[in-house]
């Protein structure tokens, strides 16, 4: 494990959940932690349990302005030592038929998870060259094996797939470690939130998608709340971005959770039509 003492970590999304777990974790290893939150309140409330080397960072990773503001109080900050890391962990989750779904949440929904992380890793990549740092993105099991209802979501943790790989291979010149995290059911608010939005989104549909649609959303949202109930909590993911960060030799996949490794084992072993056979009866999908 490399030396964190001195080193320098920008962590996206760190309101709540697996952004805070992560910060926290790597606040108490000695890491400096600029940790990103939307809301001065919140970054006030992550303060609390830790050191004085965590400082909150105002960061909308949808706002251009926003980040190139963070980019400049990291640079005036970190000086020539660079940067040892950066977490891009922002995200939301849109839920809904694909048939339902407003284009602007969908929009929306690859602003924050895709072209958000990609506008972060631009601001950032110059630090860490200069400080042959690591750079971790968190991705979802959801990225490699799609749901009903979350096909939004879904879909924009399977791009976040591809730009970890694509970039692995453009950074490796410079010593520059990329790995990405696949949680299965995490313990977070962000389920929460999309819950929420689900609800508003339903309240907004039309009485006959609701009809056509009401048999795979009833099952979907069974299993959501079961998986719920046996989520982990989010310091299982610190503990896979600590290690992306600080081992000598670094994954390339992290699988958190004991769903998440049987549902790419589930993705690996089964054809097709099998696995959506099986998907099919463990939700009790109309077919």
């Amino acid at each position: 494990m490399l030396d964190a003492i001195g080193k320098t970590v920008v962590i996206t999304g760190a309101s709540t959940g697996i952004g805070a777990a992560c910060a926290w974790h790597l606040d108490r290893l000695g890491f400096t932690v600029f940790a990103g939150v939307r809301r001065r309140e919140d970054g006030e409330a992550l303060k609390g349990p830790a050191s004085a080397r965590l400082q909150p960072l105002l960061l909308d990773v949808t706002d251009a302005v926003s980040i190139e503001q963070a980019r400049q109080t990291v640079v005036e900050l970190v000086g020539a030592g660079g940067l040892a890391g950066l977490v891009n962990n922002a995200g939301i989750a849109v839920a809904g038929p694909l048939e339902t779904v407003p284009i602007a949440d969908l929009r929306r929904q690859f602003e924050v998870n895709v072209i958000g992380q990609v506008a972060v890793t631009q601001a950032f990549l110059p630090l860490l060259r200069q400080g042959r740092g690591r750079i971790v993105n968190m991705g979802s099991i959801a990225g490699r094996a799609a749901m009903p209802v979350m096909g939004a979501y879904s879909a924009s943790k399977f791009a976040l797939e591809a730009l970890t790989d694509a970039l692995r291979l453009e950074v490796q010149q410079w010593g520059i470690h990329v790995s990405i995290v696949e949680p299965g059911a995490i313990a977070t608010p962000i389920w929460t939130k999309s819950g929420t939005k689900a609800e508003e989104l339903e309240l907004a549909t039309s009485e006959e998608m609701k009809t056509l649609y009401a048999g795979v959303i009833a099952g979907v949202r069974a299993r959501v709340t079961e998986a719920a109930a046996r989520a982990i909590p989010p310091e299982a993911v610190s503990d896979a971005v600590v290690h992306a960060l600080t081992a000598s030799h670094p994954n390339t996949r992290y699988l958190v959770g004991k769903d998440a490794k049987v549902r790419a084992l589930m993705i690996k072993l089964l054809p097709d039509r099998w696995s959506d056979r099986l998907m099919t009866w463990i939700l009790k999908l109309p077919h």
